[in-house]
């Protein structure tokens, strides 16, 4: 697990230049690996490659950038491929020089060319230069589990593992207005768009080739297909499910250091634990959690506590407190690159601190909400639809797998959702899917009178929620599967993005073993009444793997997802108020463009429900406008 950045200028130069600049890069991503530094320049120096290492695998003698023997190719890379085992083999071992991963992939570059990539089983984002060809290859994994940015300047071409480390070599700093309309909308991107116009992500799943003076168009190389199963059973499915999840974890725990865990006390990272005591019973497993000190709602260290007593971990346990908030938000942001996805980032960010005291290789639970079907909304939306079903006699054509008076004992799991539910009705009943499904992800309409509406034009925002809604890839029966493909292509990602810097801000990799694309595959043809049968969220996998899990974990109706107390500071006043009140209101942060005239900040910090997000949007928004944009 590494950092990479480069370029591929417009035309030669003289080397000092390209030296200099590799080591601003480098500079501003020295914490995702802080175990070495590498630079190489070509012979006219039009070519600059450079990387960070956390050294994990083959600790001697797999440092980056990496030559072929011939010294045609050039790789550096950010990320683990878990058959490189496998791999060396296939390419003849006997030929290598080092026992790192690294090296498999850049002959496996050799050997294929662009092709590779569908045989890589990992996270990865890679670049290689090839000097006979003058072009450069630049390729991600599947999921975009690892980051790769790009931004064409008068220069040239730049790239790196982090938007913050092309911030020196843009042309101009600006926000990007489509993408400020996806992040009021979703907290977080659509596309390949970034908050920072002229910054661009390489898409998950795809590579580019380009020679200098080109931009990259990228080609998608992998697609997950919701094509549904129906000749086999309940049983082979189930079957089939632990075999692909008992070799996911085995692989993923390859590694030259010490591997442990996320337990955060829900059923994904819990399992996920379980599954890599079972692979490694000996020694010490060390596992992590984080809670805040305001109440239960705020604290699952119980649960994983019940796991860690079960499996024999050792469980460490971050006390997280209003102070801690003050004293890190501004780091947070700066080491997300853009702002996303909602306030579990900052206490993610306090739990790798300490994860990283100890060890380097983490796991996490990401995806198994995704694929498999946990998210509340899913019910929300699925209830309504249900009985918009039986009022118009249509709930046997298909187009459900569970009915509305099976899927009531499944409620209760709502109790905690009354406010989404009480916006999400607030327009009425029914209508089409994806209009009803953009009226739940839609927090836009939450703000009120907060944005000015000249700001947000989420028209084009909606027809790129309706483009993903309506894949070509996913099935127009299942309205589950519509769902959870969205939040797979679009969330997913905001979600991994978290799970990189907050890690790498302490120099932990973490890895996600729930997305491992034979397993995605696979669960993308389970019928939806095998995945959500009576509305039950995440059934199969809790059914396949229920003993596994301590009865408190397996059996809990309330999904929490790291809440963050935030709100509650907000409203008894303290430290955490007086910073965001003296932030928001400032007239750097009253005069952005996207805020209404004589927006209250009191108002603002006083109209938050409990789990409320905007404020957190705005803080963060602001925050990270000062640190990428202003400076």
């Amino acid at each position: 697990m590494c950092g990479i950045f480069g370029f591929v200028a417009s035309q030669p130069r003289a080397i000092e230049l390209s030296s200099g600049e590799l080591d601003t890069g480098l500079t501003r991503i020295r914490h995702r690996g802080p175990d070495g530094i590498g630079k190489w320049v070509s012979s006219n120096a039009q070519v600059g490659f450079g990387h960070v290492r956390l050294a994990i695998i083959d600790l001697e003698s797999g440092a980056q950038p990496m030559h072929s023997d011939d010294g045609r190719f050039t790789i550096i890379y950010n990320g683990e491929i878990y058959n490189y085992i496998e791999l060396r083999a296939e390419l003849g071992a006997e030929s290598f020089r080092t026992h790192s991963d690294t090296e498999v992939v850049l002959r496996a570059f050799q050997r294929w060319g662009a092709e590779c990539v569908n045989r890589l089983r990992g996270m990865f984002a890679i670049a290689i230069w090839d000097a006979a060809e003058q072009k450069l290859f630049l390729a991600r994994d599947r999921f975009g589990i690892k980051p790769l940015y790009w931004a064409k300047t008068s220069a040239g071409l730049y790239f790196a593992s982090e938007i913050k480390a092309l911030l020196p070599f843009l042309d101009q700093r600006q926000v990007n207005d489509t993408a400020l309309s996806d992040y009021f909308t979703f907290q977080f991107c659509l596309g390949e768009k970034t908050m920072m116009d002229g910054v661009w992500q390489l898409p998950a799943a795809h590579f580019a080739l380009l020679s200098p003076g080109q931009q990259p168009k990228s080609q998608r190389y992998w697609e997950v297909h919701y094509v549904v199963d129906y000749d086999h059973t309940e049983k082979w499915f189930a079957e089939r499910l632990r075999e692909l999840l008992n070799d996911s974890v085995r692989v993923h725990l390859r590694a030259d250091v010490e591997v442990g865990s996320y337990v955060s006390g829900g059923v994904d990272s819990s399992l996920l634990a379980a599954l890599a005591r079972d692979v490694r019973p000996d020694g010490q497993f060390k596992a992590f959690n984080g809670r805040f000190l305001d109440g239960l709602d705020f604290d699952e260290s119980r649960y994983a506590k019940a796991l860690a007593d079960e499996r024999d971990m050792q469980l460490y346990v971050t006390d997280i407190c209003e102070q801690d908030f003050v004293d890190h938000i501004a780091k947070v942001i700066w080491h997300l690159d853009q702002p996303t996805a909602g306030p579990g980032s900052f206490p993610q960010y306090m739990v790798s601190k300490q994860v990283g005291e100890h060890i380097k290789v983490v796991l996490g639970g990401q995806g198994g909400d995704e694929i498999f079907g946990g998210y509340a909304r899913y019910l929300v939306a699925y209830f309504e639809q249900c009985i918009k079903g039986a009022i118009e006699g249509s709930l046997h054509n298909g187009n459900y797998v569970v009915t509305y008076e099976s899927i009531i004992q499944n409620l209760e799991t709502l109790r905690q959702y009354k406010p989404m539910l009480r916006e999400f009705w607030s327009s009425g009943l029914f209508g089409e899917r994806d209009e009803r499904y953009w009226r739940l992800v839609n927090r836009a309409n939450t703000f009120g009178g907060i944005l000015a509406p000249e700001a947000i034009n989420q028209e084009a925002t909606f027809e790129e929620f309706k483009s993903i809604f309506w894949g070509s890839n996913v099935g127009k029966e299942s309205y589950f599967d519509s769902m959870t493909h969205f939040d797979f292509k679009t969330l997913l990602p905001a979600l991994l993005q978290v799970e990189d810097r907050m890690s790498m801000a302490h120099g932990v990799e973490a890895r996600v073993p729930l997305l491992d694309h034979p397993l995605v595959e696979f669960a993308a043809t389970i019928p939806a009444d095998i995945k959500f049968r009576n509305g039950e969220l995440k059934r199969l996998l809790k059914t396949v793997f229920a003993n596994q899990l301590p009865a408190e974990i397996r059996d809990r109706k309330d999904k929490m997802g790291f809440p963050v107390p935030l709100n509650l500071w907000l409203k008894r006043g303290g430290p955490a108020r007086d910073m965001i009140g003296d932030i928001l209101g400032s007239q750097q942060a009253r005069s952005r463009s996207y805020l209404s005239n004589g927006l209250s900040i009191d108002a603002v910090l006083d109209s938050q429900s409990t789990y409320g997000r905007n404020l957190w949007a705005l803080l963060s928004l602001e925050l990270w406008h000062r640190q990428f944009v202003d400076c």
